[in-house]
This record gives structure tokens, sequence and C-alpha cells, in this order.
């Protein structure tokens, strides 16, 4: 069994053609391992662009690509894909998070007109896997590929960040690093079905309707972190944010906090993560924010007053 490690860079471009902004990839890096999880080939191919006229500011202090080398590459994209496709053969295929091969099938389906891509079969979110070997479990953030390879202690000085071959090659020692088979058999999917693609292309976002079904009233309610008894709800639901948010208060202890509880809808399942905060501390925190307004408000005016001063002088005779 190969696995073929890809990574992609590109560029955010407006198509006239379809009048939208494209990521347009230039960029392919990628790794091929055998079962032994030895590299045995890899995959570097600069892409010359054919929607966007020149890479923004921000790409090119990213990735140190410049419009001379892309235009000298003189590589299409569907050329570039076919030779892709016989360096990955029937191989499994693994991106660092979903944002990849969502690029990708948005790029083909710019040239093809279809979000199916035929040449793959299996595939594996790597961020994934590495979350879940590592038990990373934040709601709120992702494990980043730099923040991994530092957590495992990897030595990447001879590469560099943001250039496709070189983050595959990031990506690979952490997958090698955290290799179980039995767990990446289980993680891994077939790409040939329906299922697979209504499921990568699905948009995660956060519930802010309360009568969404997909929120589970039985699951708004907090407990007293003194005493675990459950609180009263003080007041009516209100969106802060992606949040609900409400005051509670315990009969026990005389507390009072501000609950706050998300619900993030992903295609096979409601993500709901809860925060309780002692109201003293709010109260504390708006205060704060209070006096720092005010007093950048009074310097506001004393320059202001400052300024009228010197306009208002009189010239001299």
């Amino acid at each position: 069994m190969n696995y073929i490690i890809l990574d992609l860079e590109w560029n955010t471009a407006f198509s006239n053609k379809k009048k939208k902004y494209i990521n347009e990839i230039i960029e392919f890096g990628a790794v091929k391992t055998d079962e032994n999880l030895e590299i045995i080939e890899t995959f570097s191919m600069l892409i010359t662009p054919q929607i966007g006229k020149k890479l923004n500011a921000r790409i090119q202090e990213l990735t140190h690509i410049t419009d001379e080398e892309l235009s000298s590459a003189n590589n299409t994209f569907t050329h570039t894909l076919k030779c892709f496709e016989k360096f990955l053969g029937t191989g499994v295929l693994l991106t660092w998070s979903t944002s990849d091969i969502l690029v990708l099938i948005e790029n083909y389906n710019y040239y093809y007109h279809t979000e199916k891509l035929p040449f793959l079969t299996k595939y594996c979110n790597l961020q994934a896997y590495c979350e879940k070997i590592l038990e990373f479990h934040k709601p709120s953030a992702q494990l980043g590929l730099s923040a991994c390879v530092e957590m495992l202690e990897i030595n990447n000085d001879c590469l560099s960040m943001h250039r496709a071959k070189d983050d595959a090659i990031m990506s690979f020692y952490c997958f090698k690093r955290l290799f179980d088979e039995q767990k990446l058999r289980s993680m891994t999917e077939l790409a040939l079905t329906e299922e697979f693609y209504k499921k990568i292309t699905f948009k995660t976002r956060y519930i802010t309707e309360i009568n969404n079904p997909n929120v589970d009233r039985t699951q708004m309610f907090f407990n007293c972190p003194k005493c675990n008894e459950e609180m009263q709800r003080k007041s009516r639901w209100t969106i802060k944010g992606r949040s609900f948010t409400s005051k509670f208060i315990c009969k026990n202890c005389k507390k009072e906090f501000q609950g706050k509880i998300s619900f993030k809808l992903r295609y096979d399942e409601t993500l709901i993560n809860k925060k309780l905060t002692p109201m003293e501390e709010i109260k504390k925190e708006q205060k704060r924010i209070k006096a720092e307004k005010e007093k950048a408000e009074k310097l506001k005016k004393q320059k202001a007053k400052v300024k009228n001063k010197k306009t208002t002088k009189k010239q001299p005779q």
C-alpha cells in the first residue's frame, strides 16, 4: 500500500469567466511512501496561472514564489494534474485538513465542470488523524501543521513553510511519527461515492437560530461549578457572536453566572461547546473597558483642546 501526502499552494484570483473569486492552484507538492513508510518518490510542479494575472502580495510573502517563476514554469493545471494522477496511482491520498482537497475540487470543477475527482479512490484527512492520535480536542481550534511539528519535536530546519513539497514532507514526518495502521484504516474514506463528496464539501457552520432542529434544548443548562446543582436561568437566550447567551443563578450558593452555548453543525454531528463565567468577572471586565474608553475620550478631548488653542492663537502684528 502506497501513501501519498499532497500539499498545494494557491492564489485567490478573480475569474471573469465565472464572475467570482477562485483559489487558483499555483504549486503541487507531494511525497509517496511504501508500506514501510519510507519515501520512494517525490513530486513538485509549479503552475503558470490561467485565471489570475499576478500573485497577491501576501502569497508572494508567504511562499516566496514570484510571477516570473510561475510564468517560466510553463505548466497548465490540466497538464500538472495528469502528471500527478500518474504519481498518485491507486494509493491513499492524505492532505493536512480538507482545505487542499477542497481547492483541488474547486480547480477541477473550473476546468472539467464536475466536482468528482475520477483519479481519487481513497482519502484521509491527516490533520484529523493526528488530532485523534494526539487526543487534541479544542472546539474552537484545529491543530496546525507547524504546531504538530513542534509538539512532536520534529527537526524541520532544512524545510520551508508554505512551499508545497516541503509542507508535504513535514506532514509526512508527523504521519510517520504517529502511524497507527488500524486507526488510519478506520479514518480512510472511499472517495468513489456520492456520500464522500456530500460530506467533504459540506460547509461547517454555527447555528444561531434557537428553533433550529439541530439545537438540542436538553443541553441548554449549566450546573453550579461549586455545588454541582443545576442552576436556574434568569433571562431569555440571546445571540452574542456565535453563541446563545443567558444569565444563571445557583439557588444554593446564590452565585450568578453568564452561560454561553454554541452549536457547531458538521456533516454527521453537532458539536456543543459550553462556557460558564461568574458575573462578578464580567462586571469587572466591563468596568475596565469603560474606564479605558473614558480615558481615551479624555485624552482625545485634551488633544483637541490643545489643537484648538494653536489654531486660534493670535498672529503677531
